[in-house]
C-alpha cells in the first residue's frame, strides 16, 4: 500500500530566499534517491509556513531514511524558525 508524506514547518522569514533554494535541493535529492517527486507549498496568507508533499510512496522505511539523510546533509533545520519543529506526517489511502 502506498502512502503520502506531508512535512510542515515554519521557516525564519529573514532566510526565506536561501531556504527556498535549499528545500528545492532537498526535493531534488529525494527524487534522485527514491524516484518520488516532491512539491513545496506555502500556506496562503502565511508565507513562512511551508509544507513538502511526497505522494505514492511504496517503501516508507526507505523513503524516511533517504528523506532524513538528505535533510541532514542539506541542513534544512538551519532554516526552521527557532523554537519550532519540522513535522513529518504519513497518511495511507482509506
Amino acid at each position: 500500500m502506498s502512502c503520502s508524506y506531508y512535512i510542515y514547518y515554519r521557516i525564519d522569514p529573514a532566510q526565506s530566499k536561501t531556504a527556498g533554494v535549499r528545500i528545492r535541493q532537498l526535493l531534488g535529492a529525494v527524487r534522485s534517491t527514491t524516484g518520488i517527486p516532491g512539491r513545496l507549498m506555502k500556506k496562503h496568507g502565511e508565507p513562512a509556513f511551508w509544507m513538502e508533499v511526497y505522494e505514492n510512496v511504496s517503501d516508507s522505511a526507505q523513503f524516511e531514511w533517504e528523506l532524513a539523510d538528505a535533510a541532514a546533509r542539506l541542513r534544512v533545520l538551519d532554516f526552521v524558525l527557532p523554537g519550532t519543529q519540522r513535522h513529518v506526517e504519513c497518511f495511507e489511502c482509506a
